[in-house]
């Protein structure tokens, strides 16, 4: 009996830990400081965790950041919606923009390329800072 409470035990801590890595993201650049910096972890909703919605994407609004598949980079970009639009078609976008960056992203955002918002408490983002640079140096980043 004992050892059947261990099994449930270390299956319990095994899928608390896949979920909590699935919620969490290392910054790879330095285009969102000074809040985040590289190898900072920020700790991200989904809007779709195993086909959980956990937010809206098409319910965004200025100042949150977001992580977004870009079509302008081969990797995903975290960066802050500066301002919601709507194209010719009548399709609600986001203009994104780093921080750290002179100027906004190249392109829109549209809901659908959102992925992950960083979770925030008040206006302060929810991160662990620098613990990240292991993922970056494994990477090769």
């Amino acid at each position: 009996m004992n050892i059947n409470r261990e099994i449930i035990i270390y299956i319990v801590i095994i899928m608390v830990g896949i979920i909590a890595a699935q919620h969490m993201n290392v910054v790879v650049s330095g285009s969102m400081e000074p809040v985040f910096h590289r190898g900072d972890i920020v700790i991200i909703q989904k809007s779709n965790f195993l086909g959980i919605q956990e937010f809206d994407p098409a319910q965004l609004n200025v100042g949150e950041i977001v992580i977004y598949n870009a079509t302008w980079f081969p990797e995903p970009v975290i960066h802050r919606i500066i301002d919601v639009r709507t194209d010719g078609e009548g399709r609600k976008f986001y203009v994104t923009q780093g921080d750290n960056n002179p100027t906004p992203d190249q392109g829109p955002v549209y809901p659908e390329q959102v992925k992950s918002r960083v979770i925030t408490v008040g206006n302060q983002p929810i991160f662990l800072p620098r613990i990240g640079y292991i993922t970056l140096w494994i990477r090769g980043l």
